[in-house]
C-alpha cells in the first residue's frame, strides 16, 4: 500500500479530520483513484476502529471522532465516486423512530455504515413509518431503526407493518437497535436483524445483504 494511503488510514484511526482531508486531497492530486482511496484507506481504517471498539480499546467518543475524520475524507471522494458510477455496498435508510429524539447512537451507526461503503439516507429523528416506506420506494434495501425509549419501541413494529401494508417488506432488510432493544424483541416484531452497537450494525448489514 502506498505511504499516503497508510497515512490516511492512520489519521482516520487517530480521529484527525484535518489531516485525513488534506491527505485524501494529496492522494487524489497525485493520481490515486477515488475507489482505491475508499477501499484501501477509509474502509479498512473504519474496520479497524470497529475492531478496537469490540476489543474495548475504543469507546463511543473515539468512534465518533474517527467517524468524523473518515467523513472529512469521504466528502472529497463522494462526487468523484458518483461520477465514476461506483456502486455502494447497499443503500440504508436509517432513523430514530417516531416520538424519539435521540440522535447520537443513530448518527454513529450511520457514519460507521458509510465508512463501510454503504450509501446512507439519514432520515433523522422522530421518523414516521411513512417516511421509512418512502425511503424504500426511493431504493433503500436496508431499513435501520433506532429507539432509546421503551415507549417508542412499538413504532418499530408499526414501521414493519407499514412496509408490509405497502407491499415492500420482501424487498428490504430491517435492522433494529438502541439501548432498550434486544435480540428477542427484534424477533418478536419480525425484524431481520438486531445490533447492540455501531460496529455490530455494520457486520449485521453486510450479513443481511450477503443473504
Amino acid at each position: 500500500m502506498s505511504t499516503i494511503l497508510e497515512q490516511i488510514r492512520g489519521s482516520v484511526i487517530e480521529g484527525n479530520a484535518k489531516a485525513a482531508e488534506a491527505q485524501v486531497k494529496q492522494a487524489l492530486d497525485s493520481g490515486e483513484k477515488p475507489d482505491v482511496v475508499l477501499n484501501s484507506a477509509l474502509i479498512p481504517a473504519m474496520s479497524e476502529v470497529g475492531q478496537k471498539f469490540e476489543d474495548g480499546e475504543y469507546f463511543v467518543p473515539e468512534m465518533l471522532i474517527a467517524a468524523r475524520a473518515m467523513q472529512a475524507g469521504l466528502k472529497l471522494l463522494k462526487p468523484l465516486l458518483a461520477a465514476s458510477g461506483a456502486q455502494p455496498v447497499g443503500k440504508v435508510a436509517i432513523g430514530t423512530v417516531k416520538g424519539d429524539l435521540h440522535d447520537i447512537g443513530k448518527s454513529l451507526v450511520a457514519m460507521m455504515l458509510e465508512g463501510a461503503g454503504f450509501e446512507i439516507m439519514d432520515l433523522g429523528v422522530d421518523v414516521t413509518p411513512e417516511k421509512f416506506v418512502a425511503a424504500v420506494n426511493q431504493g433503500a434495501n436496508v431499513v435501520a431503526m433506532s429507539a432509546l425509549l421503551t415507549t417508542t419501541m412499538p413504532n418499530m413494529q408499526n414501521t414493519i407493518k407499514a412496509l408490509t401494508d405497502a407491499g415492500l417488506r420482501s424487498k428490504v432488510h430491517v435492522m433494529v437497535g438502541g439501548a432498550p432493544v434486544t435480540e428477542a424483541y427484534a424477533k418478536q416484531i419480525g425484524a431481520d436483524g438486531y445490533a447492540p452497537d455501531a460496529s455490530a450494525a455494520v457486520r449485521k448489514a453486510k450479513e443481511l445483504l450477503a443473504g
